[in-house]
């Protein structure tokens, strides 16, 4: 295997970006934020890219120390791919440029691919700006069902596909356009269920803060 291009700058950004600045690189983490994934399920989330590309990528990022993989238990038998702590450190860095490159989502383009569960950091943020972190978060979209564990901080999956495990603390029903809005910082979480644009459900601590809210 070739080495990797180094900017070969003393400089902390540069070292990062010499690790994570690949295109496709924050994107498998961001997939890989759910917990364990497989090759053909991290293939089927992240349209666009080659299978190629994609087994390049997770052989760098378990090179530097990013991913780990390992071979499930039977019946399963199948090898996933799952971040380390160092990895898992890069939640802030997503989370920072989901909320700087959030203007620059206008109206979806025709060829916009989408997935409900890329709107997860989002409303993980205004979760945490409304208050309302606690627990298991059910989101329910037209675009399909995620979950959020909302106040995971330092281990563990930051939110999972689908209905949650259980019943969750809170339920959200909102639309697209809502969580894009919410991404943008052009309306609060709060502000949104007291409008209707957000229809909360559940007896937990995160439901019963949005609806006082």
């Amino acid at each position: 295997m070739s080495p990797r291009r180094s900017y070969d700058q003393y400089c902390s950004a540069a070292r990062a970006l010499d690790a994570v600045g690949d295109r496709w690189t924050l994107l498998i983490v961001r997939e890989l934020l759910a917990g364990p994934r497989r090759y053909t399920d991290l293939h089927a989330d992240l349209p666009g890219v080659s299978t190629d590309v994609l087994a390049s990528r997770l052989k760098d990022m378990e090179r530097e120390g990013l991913t780990t993989r390992r071979r499930l238990p039977p019946p399963g038998a199948a090898y996933v791919y799952e971040l380390t702590a160092r990895g898992r450190g890069l939640l802030p860095v997503l989370e920072a440029l989901g909320a700087w490159g959030a203007g620059e989502l206008g109206e979806r383009r025709p060829t916009d691919a989408v997935r409900a569960h890329w709107f997860a950091l989002p409303l993980l943020r205004a979760l945490r700006e409304a208050g309302a972190a606690e627990g298991v978060v059910e989101v329910r979209l037209e675009e399909g069902v995620f979950h959020l564990y909302a106040d995971s901080v330092e281990e563990g999956p930051v939110y999972g596909d689908g209905p949650a495990p259980g019943e969750p603390d809170a339920r959200l029903v909102l639309d697209a356009v809502t969580c894009a809005a919410l991404g943008r910082g052009e309306t609060g979480l709060r502000e949104a269920v007291r409008d209707g644009r957000v229809r909360v459900t559940g007896d937990g601590t995160a439901a019963k803060a949005l609806r006082e809210g």
